[in-house]
């Protein structure tokens, strides 16, 4: 018989473990456009003789230079499909299972090794608020289980932390750099924690904990950067320079955000008001006692503040530490019935507002209409299927995942304005037409039935409530409805 105590890091793993488990089922789809197109379509593809993003050199269409991704956490997802593919497991929706499964079981490692880094630094009772908010913090189990690069080198970085913190030993410096070095690999941004990291030792004068820990990391990313794009490309680094490179002419042009406290808003605002106030001033007490942990995590917020490309998921890295810091940070005031009643009262207000979003979060089915749209296409018996993405009534369309149809050659074509002639391209006979929102819908499609008389209603595809919501909040949020009509069209 199972026993509970909310002071037990066994019960805490439980329920990290059941709220993940939830989102594995529960909440398939994907959350953006990074996480998705950059990393589930071009693994995929390759499994299938593809090359989704024409990021190899050897691929038709590519540019003959590398366009500063790196291969490695897209490798794994390739190594993935392709061990699924040999088992014969083949159909997209339980490949994602599967695919959510095993980002969720990794997510694990976060909340375990923050638990033993506050213990370390601190006490059990510090370990165990810790853990019961890395465990249902409501964003942290969606975000787990999506191809999120920012969250799926955390396991790599906290546990390479951990590492440095058990033991202050040049091994475990070396082994505590691999590890972080695999987190870096990941995410090249994620260099700047780690620098962070090195010039507290360095200052300390702890060279020799410093280089092992430098040289752990630069052995990781001299074979996952260095020889990996070396076989690739013919010489090491080509992504990484491709990627510094890219920023620095173009990247402060993309999405600039003036903002320059939006990521300690988001921080403190995914833990609600007055937690995340709370955890805010406890992260900048904590500067001094718990500077091994305070630089780095400042050094990176700073980084992503100065730069002008701002985006809220960038700074899910070191949300971990900030919510460690902020705990740690706290209990450095003098103690007072105050500072009790306030920590008592922020967290009672905390998991009011955290647990039914938590509930919302981790069964939110995000981009359901695209992704259901194209399923509805898997073996369906036609190869290269010629889709007329039908928009032209709110002007737009969105960007339909193919991994989800299995089919890697199909030819999208768009219509996003009225003026625009009905086939767009006048020569092309369409297989599917995808009609986007529901605004003149059927006036739309009575225009379509004059062409293809034998059209036939497939699929209706609705977006989640969730997705629902986001669009009314932010009409960025391109969450729409979508009818699948086959043309019947015969050649």
């Amino acid at each position: 018989m199972l026993k509970f105590s909310i002071n037990s890091y066994k019960t805490i793993l439980f329920f990290a473990i059941f709220v993940r488990l939830i989102a594995v089922l529960f909440s398939p789809g994907y959350g953006m456009h990074d996480d998705h197109f950059l990393i589930i379509e071009a693994s995929a593809s390759w499994v299938d003789g593809y090359d989704y993003n024409h990021w190899l050199p050897w691929t038709e269409g590519n540019t003959g230079m590398p366009e500063g991704h790196s291969f490695t956490y897209v490798g794994l997802n390739y190594l993935y499909f392709a061990a699924m593919k040999f088992l014969g497991l083949i159909d997209p929706q339980l490949l994602m299972v599967g695919n959510r499964f095993i980002h969720a079981m990794a997510s694990l490692v976060v909340v375990w090794y923050g638990m033993k880094i506050t213990e370390k630094l601190s006490s059990k009772e510090n370990a165990i608020k810790v853990g019961w908010i890395l465990a249902l913090l409501w964003i942290l189990p969606f975000v787990s289980v999506r191809n999120l690069v920012e969250v799926a080198a955390l396991p790599f970085l906290v546990a390479g932390v951990w590492i440095l913190l058990k033991n202050a030993t040049l091994k475990n410096f070396l082994i505590g750099g691999l590890l972080i070095g695999m987190a870096v690999s990941f995410r090249y941004q994620i260099g700047v924690f780690a620098i962070g990291i090195a010039a507290y030792y360095f200052f300390k004068g702890q060279f020799k904990l410093c280089f092992s820990f430098s040289a752990g990391i630069l052995i990781v990313f001299g074979i996952t950067q260095g020889l990996v794009d070396s076989l690739i490309w013919g010489y090491p680094f080509a992504e990484l320079h491709s990627y510094v490179s890219y920023n620095m002419k173009e990247g402060t042009t993309y999405l600039p955000n003036q903002n320059y406290f939006m990521y300690f808003i988001v921080l403190t605002g995914s833990l609600f008001v007055p937690l995340g106030l709370v955890m805010l001033t406890g992260f900048f007490k904590s500067y001094k006692q718990y500077a091994v942990l305070f630089i780095p995590t400042l050094v990176f917020i700073l980084f992503h503040t100065l730069y002008p490309n701002r985006q809220e998921r960038f700074i899910l890295s070191v949300l971990p530490f900030f919510i460690i810091l902020g705990v740690l940070g706290y209990q450095l005031f003098k103690d007072s019935n105050f500072k009790k009643r306030l920590w008592k009262v922020s967290m009672i207000i905390f998991w009011i507002l955290n647990i039914p979003f938590l509930f919302f979060a981790s069964t939110m089915y995000s981009k359901k209409s695209r992704v259901e749209a194209m399923n509805h296409l898997y073996n369906n018996n036609i190869e290269n299927e010629r889709i007329l993405l039908e928009g032209s009534a709110a002007n737009r369309v969105s960007m339909m995942p193919k991994f989800y149809a299995k089919s890697w050659h199909c030819i999208f074509v768009e219509r996003t304005d009225t003026t625009m002639d009905l086939k767009v391209n006048p020569v092309m006979n369409y297989d599917y037409i995808f009609f986007f929102d529901e605004k003149d819908l059927q006036k739309r499609i009575q225009q379509y039935k004059d062409l293809y008389p034998k059209m036939k209603l497939e699929k209706k595809s609705y977006p989640s409530s969730l997705d629902v919501l986001l669009r009314e909040l932010n009409p960025r949020n391109a969450n729409e409805y979508i009818e699948v009509w086959r043309t019947h069209f015969v050649d």
